[in-house]
């Protein structure tokens, strides 16, 4: 008979009684990731939530370093197990981050705590969080979509609806040089609300599903050569030596060529971008077995480790690229366009090394030849 403490299931397959322990049971119940350790730090329980946020399976977390798993963003100066085990804070709540086991990056809620038995001797430490990328993606998209309405259509229209005042009050000392020299400006203003327009409306479709893929046999070798052609010029004029390191044996993808040079010629256009003049970019590609990747490794200034989980998301605008041309939609697109293809992209960066891009795509290309919908989208 089980305990008052341990509830009883039936095995459908037997129908017989079988005993859980109580907390196990609500533990891995929960939907949330619990992540329980010993005083050393070494996990001792890994829910199935855990599992799933985290890409690792609770045979691989046992026994390990927590930092080693989770790789929190503040696992090294500001633990907050360190904390709550040191009882310096019986609970301790915060906003962090996680990487997951491919490279991810990932925003979490986390709530941690020190567990005492009843004579208060430390037994070890538990973590509970959830994944807040939705949560948090939406609420900078809205204040990024308002800022940037608020400045970059503001702006142009302001411009033009001055210069157009201008022209219809038809001042005497408006020759016609000057006033073709304002109409000029009324048109690269409008061109550039149209730009604008323009990106939304490909977004848009993107992050639908309404925009059709035509894949067909694809090789990454080509379309890497013809895009450093592309940009040879431009750096050299910018004293950047971009490197291709590709193997002419790789094989054929079933992809859209098209959409694929615009997500290459987007990272390019990046690391070129914030890249210092005598560096080098080094473009490869490999085949992973059933995938190819493909990576764009810059010396630039790298990325704050708090800007990575929301690099790819729509109208995010990295810090420093104020007054940079553009609307923050490019990496979004890049990354709705890649996994329309069935594949990924991630990015690994320091701050003062550099950053590097990866690209994973499968050889076979997408099940369907129409984009998914809107799976994260924001990734980006």
């Amino acid at each position: 008979m089980a305990s008052k403490s341990s509830p009883s299931v039936v095995a459908p397959e037997l129908g017989t009684p079988v005993a859980i322990p109580y907390d196990r049971f609500v533990v891995d119940s929960l939907p949330v990731a619990v992540v329980t350790v010993d005083p050393e730090l070494r996990i001792t329980g890994f829910n199935p939530w855990a599992e799933q946020v985290t890409g690792y399976s609770k045979t691989e977390a046992l026994g390990r370093p927590c930092s080693e798993i989770l790789q929190g963003g503040r696992c090294h100066a500001h633990c907050p197990l360190k904390t709550v085990l040191n009882q310096t804070h019986r609970v301790l709540r915060m906003d962090t981050t996680i990487r997951t086991k491919r490279g991810q990056t990932i925003p979490v809620r986390m709530n941690s705590a020190g567990l005492f038995d009843d004579d208060g001797a430390l037994l070890g430490g538990l973590e509970a969080f959830h994944d807040v990328s939705e949560l948090k993606q939406a609420r900078r998209e809205k204040d990024n979509l308002i800022s940037m309405f608020a400045h970059d259509l503001k702006s142009s229209v302001v411009v033009m609806g001055g210069f157009a005042r201008r022209l219809l009050r038809g001042k005497a000392d408006t020759d016609a040089e000057t006033a073709r020299q304002q109409l000029e400006i009324i048109k690269k203003e409008a061109d550039k609300l149209e730009s604008l327009t323009n990106e939304f409306l490909e977004f848009s479709r993107l992050q639908t599903g309404h925009l059709t893929l035509n894949p067909s046999a694809t090789s990454l070798d080509n379309e890497l050569s013809e895009l450093v052609d592309a940009y040879r010029l431009q750096a050299d004029q910018a004293k950047i030596a971009v490197v291709l390191e590709t193997d002419p044996s790789l094989p054929l993808i079933q992809a859209d060529a098209s959409r694929l040079r615009r997500v290459f010629a987007n990272l390019l256009g990046n690391a070129l971008k914030y890249s210092g003049r005598g560096t080098s970019i080094v473009i490869s590609a490999e085949d992973l077995g059933s995938e190819l990747a493909v990576r764009f490794r810059d010396q630039g200034r790298g990325i704050e480790p708090e800007e990575l989980p929301y690099l790819f998301d729509p109208f995010h605008r990295a810090a420093g690229s104020e007054g940079e041309p553009g609307f923050g939609l490019g990496l979004a697109t890049v990354r709705a366009i890649v996994e329309a293809h069935g594949g990924r992209v991630r990015v690994e960066s320091e701050v003062g090394d550099g950053s590097v891009f990866t690209v994973e795509l499968p050889k076979n290309g997408p099940k369907t030849n129409i984009t998914r919908p809107d799976e994260h989208i924001p990734d980006a």
